[in-house]
């Protein structure tokens, strides 16, 4: 399958190719220049310091760096939230080399997305945003982060498929590409089109439903932020009740859910869960995977809901009772002044 992909690539991704691909500083403009010209522009490079007390600084250190894509006129950018929450200051540089501070907007915990707001105008035309949904397995795209035409990378859909994050996180129809890119967090996914079609999230072993190991990145799919920018922006969260969340980490091992890590101080932990434990059902309810774990969950009610799960603590079996909160609650922000 991955060479029958590989072909029908090369086969198509010639625009892609001609259009952002480095070309030697004698050539002559061509037709296409002006508008590849714009999308290179429209990535913009991150760079986060978080807060001293940042709860997620343990996992995700405590300075980030990645890309984000301008998405509306009045320079909003739109990136991957795990590089911008719990930020004490957070800066971007435009292609054209310009620095300017910028603010958290908004996160959605569900989608993983974050949109800042420049304090000043960044002089950068906005991306042309696609369709996610019509992205296909086969479909030839571009990975751009920030660094301009040399930094574009070719690469192509093997599989949109869900994905369960371990960190109580689920994408019903995620976007996995291959070969995988250096620089993903944040990067823009563009289609044949030019157009944004997905924001880069992560490094994964393991893209392609296959037999063997095919490694690539994960996509979110730029769908998932259209119905809730507006409310990203204006009020700093998506619209509806938040998802109860409990504040722990899980693994998958022989058809088993083990709980990894938790949270500190979070639901979970204060409800008595511990590492180690293994999760059996939810309400009653049998857990079979990640997936179907956080689907049950989420099924209970929003966040404040009563979460009662069956777990083996050793040899024993117990039911626990966790208060589930917002994830946004949970999360340290920056001093108001």
């Amino acid at each position: 399958m991955i060479e029958r992909l590989a072909a029908s690539m090369r086969a198509t991704c010639a625009v892609l190719l001609v259009a952002l691909l480095p070309v030697p500083a004698a050539a002559q403009a061509e037709p296409g220049d002006s508008q590849a010209e714009n999308v290179v522009s429209a990535v913009v490079r991150i760079r986060m310091k978080a807060l001293p007390d940042a709860r997620t600084a343990a996992y995700l250190g405590d300075e980030r760096e990645g890309s984000g894509v301008v998405a509306d006129e009045k320079g909003h950018i739109v990136t991957i939230g795990y590089l911008v929450i719990e930020a004490a200051s957070i800066e971007v540089t435009t292609a054209a080399g310009r620095s300017v501070p910028v603010t958290l907007a908004g996160f959605d915990p569900a989608t993983g997305l974050g949109v800042l707001r420049p304090a000043a105008p960044l002089e950068v035309r906005p991306i042309a945003i696609g369709t996610s949904a019509k992205v296909a397995e086969g479909d030839p795209v571009m990975v751009l982060p920030y660094g301009g035409r040399q930094a574009a990378s070719l690469a192509f859909v093997v599989s949109r498929r869900p994905f369960a994050g371990s960190w109580e996180y689920l994408l019903e129809s995620a976007i996995y590409t291959t070969p995988p890119a250096e620089r993903w967090s944040g990067s823009a996914l563009i289609d044949r089109d030019g157009r944004l079609v997905g924001i880069g999230s992560l490094l994964l072993r393991d893209a392609a439903e296959a037999e063997h190991a095919v490694p690539g990145n994960l996509f979110v799919p730029i769908d998932l932020l259209r119905p809730i920018l507006p409310d990203l922006i204006a009020k700093g969260r998506a619209p509806g009740p938040p998802r109860p969340w409990l504040g722990l980490t899980t693994d998958e091992l022989r058809g088993r859910l083990f709980v990894s890590r938790l949270s500190p101080e979070g639901p979970a932990e204060r409800g008595g869960l511990k590492s180690g434990d293994i999760i059996l059902a939810v309400g009653g309810s049998p857990v079979e995977g990640q997936a179907d774990f956080y689907r049950k969950v989420w099924a209970l009610g929003p966040a404040g809901t009563e979460v009662s799960l069956q777990v083996l603590q050793g040899s024993a079996l117990r039911e626990l009772k966790l208060r589930s909160i917002d994830r946004l609650d949970y999360l340290r922000k920056p001093p108001a002044y």
